[in-house]
């Protein structure tokens, strides 16, 4: 009787162990799923927007690709001009309201009045580190949370010459690895950004250890069109920043 409750005991404890081990991985495939939903129903919704679109203006909203080139969505193509009205004032300016890190909270752009309640502008996939992230606008403690998020006053990502679309992940915790891997990326890896509007892809081309305060070093530099990644720094500390510059390359 005792030998069985020990070995009873002893499974119990076993069951036990190994679930805290695989706790963290079932949270973050969890995420991983929640996550590749949350951009498949964006894809969806943008489709719906451009059939809408199409329906109400009696034109085509997607052009036509000619030969090598691919094809541009244009069922917000209103937002897409406000959006480049918005960073070619930013490069005009000097990013002049870029003060200091707490700027990057503030949602200065809203996507609210074009429909997206979540102000979510597409997605950002790294083949070199599996991930595939949904991107919301400014980097606040929520947005955070749910996926990569835009630094406010840095370019929108939808590309153009004179922009630097800064975006920010946690450096992994228990429920998602975000940007955990992001040592492993080499220059001239692969980065694309999904918009409402096109897919713009980047390579890697340059890596940089700031600390947080610096903030010259996510600016706008002239006559590139720059996707910035930044996180954490060590992994487990937050003393530094750990900067992955990308630079457009023809998009696939």
């Amino acid at each position: 009787m005792k030998r069985n409750m020990a070995l009873a005991a002893a499974g119990i404890f076993l069951l036990l162990g190994i679930s805290i081990i695989l706790y963290p991985h079932i949270r973050q495939y969890m995420y991983a799923d929640q996550a590749k939903k949350i951009i498949e129903e964006f894809d969806k919704k943008m489709e719906s927007d451009y059939l809408e679109a199409d329906e109400k203006n009696g034109v085509a909203v997607k052009s036509e690709p000619a030969s090598g080139k691919k094809e541009i969505n244009l069922g917000h193509e209103d937002l897409y001009q406000k959006i480049v009205q918005y960073n070619r004032k930013l490069f005009r300016t000097g990013q002049e309201d870029l003060v200091d890190p707490f700027s990057y909270q503030q949602v200065d752009f809203s996507l609210k009045e074009w429909g997206f309640d979540e102000d979510m502008i597409g997605s950002l996939k790294i083949p070199r580190m599996g991930i595939e992230l949904p991107i919301y606008l400014g980097a606040t403690d929520e947005n955070m949370i749910k996926g990569a998020a835009h630094l406010s006053q840095t370019s929108l990502p939808v590309g153009g010459n004179n922009t630097n679309a800064v975006i920010a992940a946690h450096r992994g915790y228990s429920n998602a690895a975000m940007f955990r891997d992001i040592e492993d990326l080499q220059i001239g890896d692969p980065v694309t950004i999904k918009n409402f509007r096109e897919t713009l892809t980047y390579a890697v081309v340059e890596i940089k250890v700031i600390i947080p305060t610096d903030i010259d070093q996510i600016l706008i530099q002239p006559n590139r069109d720059l996707v910035t990644l930044i996180t954490c720094h060590p992994y487990g500390y937050n003393y530094q920043r750990y900067v992955v510059y990308c630079e457009r390359v023809e998009d696939k």
